[in-house]
C-alpha cells in the first residue's frame, strides 16, 4: 500500500519465543511439568517472547484502514483485516458472514467462474477518476446469475495460529489414523501458492496440508494472508521467491465477471492501475535472488503467527464444567474424536519463525469430514464432486467462549444450537454425535454446554 510510512518487512525479524506450553484437558499429566505452562493469559497476548517493538507494527498494519489511493476494491468485502477479526481482541472471530455460491453442472460443482467464482464481494469502491477517466468499479449481483447453491461463511479467529502452521504434514495423517473409522478425518493435500520463506520444506508449486479455512483448503498464514488481502480488501501484490516474482496473488476481482487486469471499455481496474503493491517492480524483478514476502502480507503473517492461544477457564473437579469434560470425551458423544488435543502431536516446531516446543490444545484435527447435509455444499474448483462439497474441516474450539456466532455459515449464538446441527443425516459424519447429544438429559447438556464455555 501506499503510505507516508511504509511499514517494515517483519519476516527477517522474528523474534525468539520462550518455550511455554498447555496441558490437554482430559489427559492425566503432571500439574508440575513443562507440558502445563499457560502461554497466554488474556485473549490477544502474544506468544512468550515475541519482540513487542515488530508485534505492535505488524498489529498497527492489520488494523489500518485501506482507503481507494491504497489499492483497495475495485471490489471488497472489508477495508482492514480488523473489521473482520474483532470478537474478544483483535484477531478474533468476527460477524462478517461471506456469501459464497455455486451450481451443480453436469453432476460436478461449478462455481460460475465467468461471474467472478464462488466468492461474492459485497462492496465497492464506486466511482473513481484516473487520468481524466471517470469510471465505477460496480458492484457483485448477489446472488449471482445462474446459481443454486448458496452459503455463507463466518470470519474465523486467528488466535494460536502460527502453532499450527509450523506442524508438519506428518501431524495430520497420524491423527487421521487415531480416529474411528466412523467419524476418521481426511488431510486435505492443497498446492503452494506462496511459500512462506521462513519454512524451508515450503516451495512454490509444492504441496501441503490444509489446515486453515472452513474448507482447510489454506496451506500456510503467509498463503492465507496475501489470499485475503485480494479477496476480502482487493489490495493485489507480488512477493519474491528465490528471485522469480510470484503473482499468484496479482489479479483483481472484477464485479461480475472473471478476475482481470485488464483495461476494460478504457477503465483501469481501480485507482491504482494494475498490481497495487508490487514487490517484484519494485526490486527489479526481485533482482539477486531476492525472497522476501510484500511487506503488508509480511506483516499479517507475522502478527498472525505471534497470537497466544485462547486461554482455558480453571476447572473445578466436581463441577458442572467437569462433568461437562467427561462428557465431551466420552465414548458416547465422541467429541475429542475429531475436536483433539492430543498432547504428543499439538507441539510447536520452529517453522515459520516461531519457538520450538510449545505444546497447545486447539480442540481439532483441521481434517475434513463429511459432514453431509449439514455442509456448505460448495466446492473447491469446478468439476469437484458433490461428495467433495460435503467436506469441513473440524473447527478449532479454543477460544470458543469468546466467539458471538456459531457453525460456518453463523446461524445461532447458541452453542447447543451449534452441537445439535451437526446432524447431516446419513451420509454425516456428525450425525451421531448430535443424536448422542439430544439423547442426553437437559442437565447433562447444560454440563457440556458450560465445560465448552471454558475453552
Amino acid at each position: 500500500m501506499t503510505r507516508q510510512m511504509r511499514w517494515v518487512s517483519l519476516l527477517s525479524l522474528a523474534a525468539a519465543v520462550a518455550v511455554g506450553a498447555v496441558g490437554c484437558l482430559g489427559q492425566d499429566q503432571d500439574d508440575n511439568s513443562d507440558t502445563t505452562t499457560q502461554v497466554g493469559a488474556l485473549l490477544g497476548d502474544t506468544l512468550p517472547g515475541t519482540n513487542g517493538t515488530t508485534f505492535a507494527a505488524a498489529k498497527a498494519n492489520f488494523v489500518a484502514t485501506e482507503s481507494a489511493a491504497d489499492g483497495l476494491g475495485p471490489i471488497f468485502n472489508q477495508n482492514a483485516c480488523a473489521s473482520c477479526h474483532q470478537n474478544g481482541a483483535t484477531g478474533g472471530a468476527g460477524q462478517n458472514i461471506e456469501q459464497r455460491y455455486g451450481t451443480i453442472l453436469n453432476g460436478t460443482f461449478n462455481s460460475l467462474a465467468s461471474t467472478g467464482g464462488s466468492l461474492r464481494q459485497l462492496f465497492g469502491i464506486g466511482g473513481f477518476n484516473v487520468g481524466g477517466l471517470n469510471c465505477n468499479s460496480g458492484v457483485d449481483n448477489n446472488p449471482a446469475a445462474g446459481a443454486t447453491l448458496f452459503a455463507g461463511r463466518l470470519t474465523t479467529p486467528l488466535f494460536g495460529l502460527g502453532l499450527v502452521d509450523s506442524l508438519p504434514d506428518s501431524s495430520f495423517s497420524t491423527l487421521a489414523s487415531r480416529e474411528p473409522a466412523a467419524i476418521r478425518g481426511t488431510p486435505r493435500i492443497v498446492p503452494i501458492a506462496l511459500p512462506n520463506p521462513l519454512d524451508s520444506s515450503q516451495v512454490t508449486g509444492g504441496t501441503r496440508v490444509g489446515r486453515f479455512g472452513w474448507k482447510a483448503n489454506v496451506p500456510s498464514l503467509a498463503q492465507f494472508s496475501a489470499d485475503a488481502y485480494l479477496n476480502e480488501m482487493g489490495i493485489t501484490t507480488t512477493s519474491c521467491i528465490h528471485g522469480t516474482v510470484n503473482t499468484a496473488f496479482a489479479t483483481e476481482n472484477r464485479a461480475n465477471r472473471a478476475p482481470t487486469n485488464a483495461i476494460i471499455n478504457g477503465c483501469p481496474d481501480d485507482a491504482v492501475p494494475g498490481v497495487d503493491d508490487d514487490l517484484g517492480a519494485e526490486t527489479n524483478s526481485c533482482a539477486g535472488g531476492l525472497t522476501e514476502l510484500e511487506d503488508d502480507v509480511a506483516n499479517f503473517t507475522f502478527f498472525m503467527a505471534h497470537l497466544a492461544p485462547p486461554p482455558q477457564v480453571a476447572i473445578t473437579a466436581g463441577s458442572s464444567q467437569d462433568r461437562g469434560r467427561t462428557l465431551f470425551n466420552s465414548s458416547t458423544l465422541m467429541c475429542s474424536g475429531c475436536h483433539r488435543s492430543d498432547a504428543d502431536i499439538f507441539v510447536s516446531t520452529s517453522a515459520g519463525g516461531i519457538q520450538a516446543g510449545i505444546a497447545f490444545q486447539p480442540f481439532s484435527d483441521f481434517l475434513v469430514h463429511d459432514m453431509g447435509t449439514a455442509a456448505d455444499q460448495i466446492g473447491l474448483n469446478d468439476g469437484d464432486s458433490v461428495a467433495s462439497t460435503r467436506l469441513m474441516r473440524t473447527a478449532p474450539l479454543w477460544g470458543l467462549r469468546s466467539r458471538n456466532l456459531k457453525f460456518h455459515d453463523g446461524r445461532t449464538s447458541d452453542i447447543a444450537t451449534a452441537v445439535r446441527d451437526h446432524n447431516g443425516g446419513s451420509l454425516g459424519q456428525g450425525t451421531a454425535a448430535a443424536a448422542a447429544f439430544g439423547a442426553l438429559s437437559s442437565s447433562q447438556q447444560s454440563d457440556l454446554v458450560n465445560y465448552l464455555n471454558t475453552l
